[in-house]
């Protein structure tokens, strides 16, 4: 399968790493670069996740994260790449 991110959620990344950067210096880059291997394995496990809020939920395996996506023929659109401390009502 092929991932395409949309505009929504690379600014969500791009949110993210500021977040992270201000953290501490260099976090902001592994932010990205560890969101990204969670993206890519969309490709091999597009599909699987359970819906939240009518799109597909997966968890980051490094940073409190949600990548919220669609699978529409044979393509993930991932949506969102939202965190999980935010208030759920935000996230709908």
């Amino acid at each position: 399968m092929k991932v395409e991110i949309l505009p929504e959620a690379q600014e969500d990344l791009v949110a993210g790493f500021r977040f992270y950067e201000r953290q501490g210096r260099g976090l902001g880059n592994y932010f990205p670069e560890c969101l990204f291997e969670d993206v890519d394995s969309l490709t091999l496990h597009g599909g699987v996740h359970s819906k939240v809020f009518g799109y597909h939920r997966s968890l980051s395996k490094r940073f409190p994260f949600a990548i919220y996506y669609r699978v529409e023929d044979e393509v993930v659109r991932v949506r969102a790449i939202l965190d999980c401390r935010r208030n759920p009502s935000w996230i709908r």
